[in-house]
This record gives C-alpha cells, sequence and structure tokens, in this order.
C-alpha cells in the first residue's frame, strides 16, 4: 500500500498546484485593471525623475561601497566561511519549509481530486446518516380478532447499517 501512496502522492500535489493555479489566474482581471488604473500617476512620476541626479545617487552610492571594503584578508576569510555555514543552515531550513509546502499541496490537491469527483458530497451523505439515522419503522396494531385463514404471511425486516467510514488517507514521510 506505501507504493500506491508514492505514486498518489506527488499526483495530488500536481493536482492541488493546478488548483491553486486556477485560484489565482482568477485574480489576474482585477490586478490588471489596478495596474491600469496606476500606470499614468507612475508614468508621470518617472517623466519627472532627473537622469543626472539618480546617476549621480548610485556614483555615490558606489563609492561609499568601495571605500567601505576591507583589505584584511584573513579577515575577509573568516567572514566568508562564517556566511557559508550561514549558507547551509538556510539552505536546510528551505529545505523543511519546501518538504511541508509539497505536503500541504499534496492534500490540497487531495481534496481537489475529491471535489471533483464529487466524493465530498457523498462523505457528507454518510456523515448524515451516521448523525441522523432512518427513523425505526412504526409498528401498525393488528386488529383484536382476525381470522387465521386472513392473516398475509409474517415478512422478515431487517435492519440497515450506516455505509462504513472510508480510512482517512496518511500521508507518507520520507
Amino acid at each position: 500500500m506505501a507504493i500506491i501512496d508514492e505514486l498518489r502522492t506527488p499526483l495530488y500535489f500536481a493536482a492541488g498546484t493546478a488548483d491553486l493555479a486556477v485560484q489565482q489566474a482568477k485574480k489576474v482581471p482585477g490586478l490588471i485593471e489596478q495596474i491600469a488604473a496606476e500606470a499614468p500617476s507612475r508614468i508621470e512620476a518617472v517623466k519627472k525623475t532627473d537622469p543626472k541626479a539618480v546617476q549621480e545617487k548610485a556614483q555615490a552610492k558606489f563609492a561609499e561601497l568601495v571605500g567601505g571594503l576591507d583589505t584584511d584578508l584573513k579577515k575577509l576569510g573568516e567572514q566568508a566561511q562564517d556566511l557559508a555555514l550561514r549558507g547551509v543552515g538556510v539552505a536546510a531550513e528551505y529545505a523543511v519549509k519546501a518538504r511541508e509546502k509539497y505536503e500541504e499541496l499534496a492534500a490540497h490537491g487531495e481534496e481537489a481530486v475529491r471535489a471533483w469527483r464529487g466524493e465530498v458530497a457523498d462523505e457528507i451523505t454518510e456523515i448524515a446518516v451516521v448523525v441522523e439515522p432512518e427513523p425505526a419503522p412504526k409498528v401498525a396494531e393488528e386488529p383484536a380478532e382476525e381470522p387465521e385463514a386472513k392473516k398475509a404471511p409474517a415478512r422478515k425486516t431487517s435492519t440497515r447499517k450506516a455505509p462504513a467510514k472510508k480510512p482517512a488517507a496518511e500521508s507518507v514521510e520520507s
């Protein structure tokens, strides 16, 4: 069963990603309208800026950066090693976050697939049957005196069981 789960998870991930992409694509027309409304004021702001002032500001920042460089190689080596260790820690943190997001998207995909199939409605019906079972049939009282010949043969009645709950899909940990 683990092999099936290993195959389903990437497919659910893809379905979840596609579902979220559709949800985000539905927001695009509103964003386009917003950008179109803001465009004239942004264009005017760009037209009013002086290119020479921007260039001078950039040159001043560059000169400040070059002037602040430390020429001590030993200190630069220690800083590089420290940055490399920080980078490894950050990479490990991002790997954990990526795995969590992958599992979230797979779960979202599973729900989306269920909704596409209509299984969500089936589960709601099953839950309703469990919560509110069908009422027991009412037994009618028999008349006091009836001849044996006129009585219909007794019918067997069976009680109806609620459908069994489907087991929840378990995520596979790697």
